[in-house]
């Protein structure tokens, strides 16, 4: 016997199964505290687009709250020496400070960064490659409630094994959005970045408050697929850490090679299945049931 309560309910959960199993996006966008007009632009945004402040921004206290109160997640954008050789700014963590040092340079940035929940690094590839320097930051961010989201500003980051043994939760950076300024190569790396979350589950793309970051950003956010949904960084903490390839980064530096033992190799790779298209084989095959063909002839 015919039952549409039943039905109704068993496509309900199907369609909350379906959304659950949607790929996550985060958007975190660097650099605040310099650009007032660009920055409030950003905030004008959905609310899951999250910001990170320089903590010796001149309107760093002032961004960082304006972002809290409009219900974004705030980050700190700590500088962090760069294997480049270039000036270091203020504050700047080098793996040769003290622990005391880097304490001092994290308990001032809190101070200047208010409502942050995490952290991230400004720059960084010579800082985020160095174990004993990234244990001295674990440590005293363990004394916070904060993450640590790795910008990946070069591949053989220390942050996750730096963090073993601490209550410190970490996060990768898969796409850089504006590595160009090029209006066209910044939608292919957004693009990019919603491929990587159908693909993967969850994907976090790192951006800019250049002028035609934020146009790309205004344009291309309404007509995000149906299967991404936007989230903040903290909505993404229990999620397994990626530890395939990391997109290309400006900053350039070889890694470690690293070949496990006894893997077991497969004559032809398994082609990915994106969870657009794992949803439309699923809504194929309920409309060829017969289910659905019991339905269309009794209507």
């Amino acid at each position: 016997m015919f039952q549409p309560q039943k039905l109704s309910i068993a496509f309900c959960a199907l369609f909350f199964t379906l959304s659950a199993q949607a790929g996550k996006l985060s958007i975190v966008i660097d650099d605040f505290g310099y650009r007032p007009v660009e920055e409030n632009k950003v905030l004008q945004m959905p609310a899951a687009i999250s910001v990170a402040v320089l903590p010796n921004a001149p309107h760093a206290r002032e961004m960082a709250t304006k972002a809290h109160q409009g219900g974004h997640e705030v980050l700190i954008h700590l500088p962090m020496a760069p294997l480049s050789k270039q000036p270091l700014e203020k504050d700047t963590l080098t793996p040769e400070m003290s622990s005391e040092e880097i304490a001092r340079i994290v308990r001032d940035a809190s101070g200047k960064v208010p409502f942050a929940v995490g952290l991230n690094n400004h720059m960084g590839s010579k800082m985020t490659s160095s174990l004993p320097g990234m244990q001295k930051v674990m440590q005293v961010l363990n004394q916070y409630n904060y993450y640590f989201l790795d910008s990946m500003t070069i591949g053989n980051s220390q942050s996750i094994p730096a963090a073993q043994g601490t209550h410190v939760k970490v996060l990768k950076r898969r796409v850089f959005l504006d590595d160009s300024q090029n209006e066209a190569a910044i939608r292919e790396q957004f693009t990019r970045a919603v491929k990587l979350a159908q693909r993967d589950g969850y994907a976090i793309a790192i951006g800019h408050p250049h002028p035609t970051t934020v146009r790309v950003l205004q344009q291309m956010l309404p007509s995000l697929p149906a299967d991404i949904t936007l989230v903040r960084p903290s909505q993404l903490l229990n999620e397994p850490v990626h530890q395939g390839k990391t997109p290309p980064t400006t900053d350039k530096s070889p890694g470690p090679k690293f070949r496990a033992p006894g893997v077991c190799k497969v004559s032809k790779p398994l082609t990915p299945v994106p969870q657009s298209r794992a949803v439309q084989i699923v809504l194929e095959s309920i409309s060829h049931s017969r289910l659905m063909k019991t339905l269309g002839s009794l209507y």
